[in-house]
């Protein structure tokens, strides 16, 4: 949001932060350089449970894996909505303070066709090292072990750098 979209009773203070939202293009970038997201499901009793897991973006769509005898597996059966939290910290080459939630549904894939791009993508992903990679894919092809894909269904962004932004120039112009 620019300093003239703001009054200057808003611009003091930060109620309303709907003008800083994430452009498609900056969004489009954070995903392709992060590997790192929260991944939120509800358990058994209803309560939200999150975990850190490494992803990767292709298609529109968010891509992990884990081993099927795990919980949040088990919950995505139960119920495919979750929730998908990326931040810009730790990706290199794109601004800090740029974050992305994402309510979506999620499939589950365990079929030769998804696996084979996969894990090398995912591995390509993660290690720079192509001997690292080709262990990486190894270790994962497990016969227990799924492809999880979550298609966003909403998303909530904000640019913490249109905030800093903003805030300069207010002070600037409040001198």
């Amino acid at each position: 949001m620019s300093e003239e979209q703001r009054s200057d009773s808003d611009a003091a203070d930060y109620e309303d932060v709907t003008g800083w939202w994430l452009d498609s293009d900056d969004e489009e970038a954070m995903l392709a350089a992060q590997t790192e997201c929260t991944f939120i499901w509800a358990n058994k009793e209803g309560w939200p449970v999150g975990v850190i897991m490494s992803f990767i973006w292709r298609q529109g769509r968010f891509w992990l894996t884990a081993s099927s005898q795990r919980a949040r597996i088990a919950a995505v059966r139960r119920d495919p909505r979750v929730c998908i939290v990326v931040t810009s910290t730790g990706a290199a080459g794109v601004p800090r303070r740029q974050t992305v939630t994402y309510k979506g549904i999620c499939r589950l894939h365990d079929d030769v066709e998804t696996k084979a791009w996969f894990y090398p993508d995912l591995a390509a992903a993660l290690h720079p090292d192509e001997e690292m990679q080709r262990h990486f894919t190894r270790f994962l092809d497990t016969p227990r072990r799924v492809i999880l894909e979550v298609e966003p269904t909403q998303r909530i962004s904000f640019d913490g750098t249109k905030q800093t932004a903003d805030t300069a120039a207010w002070i600037d112009d409040n001198r």
